[in-house]
């Protein structure tokens, strides 16, 4: 399921990140994935802005405004 293309308002600061990966262990979607040791932001249009994942993020390297989109 895909909802509208460039609407939400999701933000992923990868410097902020430590890769717990809190964010993918919540994310109903599967938003995010794990690669090279990394957490990074990959089906962004996927996102429902729950906000499971700022909640959830330790470092808040990621910011949602739920339901906007």
């Amino acid at each position: 399921m895909k909802y509208l293309k460039n609407v939400t308002s999701i933000k992923f600061y990868e410097d902020k990140c430590i890769a717990c990966g809190m964010c993918l262990k919540v994310c109903p979607h599967e938003v995010f994935i794990f690669e090279n040791n990394k957490v990074k932001l990959n089906k962004k249009d996927l996102c429902m802005e729950c906000g499971a994942c700022s909640k959830n993020c330790p470092v808040n390297a990621i910011e949602v405004k739920s339901g906007v989109g």
